[in-house]
């Protein structure tokens, strides 16, 4: 197996890179009443050791009383989490590493199994969450102008720290991904409509004061999906040019990069051709994309949540997608939990020194 195209460098504005590979977000609520530790530091700077080209920070909320759902899930605001954020990005730094936050709201939530609930009501577009379930207010106007400027001020505090890039969390079905939706977003003002080009209202206001607030020279990732957690075959934009009208806008608005969230990234999103959905993502817009979805294991990430165990596999169908030029980033999450030196075992050809997935690793840092 060649992986040399992996180990290419890759350069867009603020983004100098050593090679493809990113670290994929992935939410790990260990930061006490939303602090980041010196061990959360730690564990970002292993990956940065182990030659992680680009790592994406787990999900970090904004200044909204009601933006998440989780204590222990990190702030992107207060001079507490700020300061635990400096730390982090100082580490990934003095080894070389290059990161940003993933900056998020996560909407109309299911209350969190430890029984903690926010100060106020969780908020979204028309307090849904998915069709008849209901767990929050409507955002008013105030609201949404609000929380518009709050993902503006996350941006700003992280290119104010010094982190490489920042990542908008439009996936999943949290606050974003809801205004996308017609089953969560079922407003009648400027930030509803029929359509999925009128429903990127929010996302494209959200990005454009981002922009604001970095300049024009600093990188803006958008993790966008198709489906939802409670529906993993959905697909918000049904056909290519669906696809086109949901994406432009965002593009147009100043998004660089688009990360393209995936169940299994070897899956064609449409029946035209093998393209994934990062595949697609491209072709459609010209821009860069990162793909990802299983890479390097044998069972995707749902499985995870639900106790299974993963093994190694071949890199061979990714690298043959990535030297055709389907997307130019590849997101790794699990083995990157597991593994701080998954990057560079594989760049030194020690595939046999990979070590698979367990749950285990989920309700741990490992350094």
């Amino acid at each position: 197996m060649n992986t040399n195209s992996l180990f290419t460098p890759f350069n867009l504005k603020t983004l100098n890179l050593k090679n493809r590979i990113v670290m994929a977000p992935m939410t790990r609520s260990f930061s006490p009443n939303g602090v980041p530790t010196d061990k959360v530091a730690a564990y970002y700077q292993k990956r940065a050791e182990g030659k992680v080209g680009l790592i994406l920070s787990e999900g970090t909320v904004i200044n909204r009383p009601s933006s998440s759902n989780d204590a222990n899930v990190p702030h992107f605001y207060g001079d507490q989490s700020l300061a635990g954020w400096k730390k982090v990005i100082d580490g990934v730094h003095a080894v070389g590493g290059q990161m940003g936050p993933q900056i998020w709201h996560m909407g109309i939530m299911d209350n969190h199994h430890s029984g903690w609930v926010p100060p106020v009501p969780f908020e979204g577009p028309s307090g849904l969450n998915r069709p008849g379930f209901s767990n929050g207010n409507t955002m008013t106007i105030k609201d949404i102008e609000d929380t518009i400027v709050a993902f503006g001020q996350a941006a700003a505090d992280a290119k104010r720290l010094g982190f490489d890039c920042i990542e908008i969390h439009g996936a999943h079905d949290y606050l974003i991904d809801q205004f996308f939706w017609d089953a969560t977003n079922q407003r009648t003002d400027v930030y509803g409509g029929k359509s999925l080009a009128e429903r990127t209202r929010f996302a494209v206001e959200v990005i454009k004061e981002i922009r604001k607030q970095v300049g024009e020279d600093f990188a803006v990732i958008m993790r966008i999906s198709q489906f939802k957690p409670a529906d993993y075959n959905f697909k918000l934009a049904k056909t290519p040019q669906e696809m086109e009208a949901w994406l432009t806008p965002l593009i147009d608005a100043g998004v660089d990069i688009l990360h393209c969230s995936q169940r299994r990234f070897w899956e064609p999103e449409f029946e035209e051709n093998d393209l994934n959905f990062a595949g697609w993502a491209k072709k459609i817009t010209g821009k860069p994309t990162i793909t990802v979805g299983s890479v390097g294991l044998s069972s995707d990430f749902f499985g995870a949540f639900a106790g299974e165990s993963s093994q190694p596999t071949s890199l061979d169908e990714l690298i043959r997608r990535l030297d055709r030029g389907d997307f130019d980033l590849v997101a790794v999450g699990r083995p990157l939990l597991a593994d701080p030196n998954w990057v560079a075992k594989i760049e030194s050809g020690k595939m046999d020194q990979l070590i698979g997935f367990s749950k285990e690793a989920l309700g741990e840092l490992v350094l």
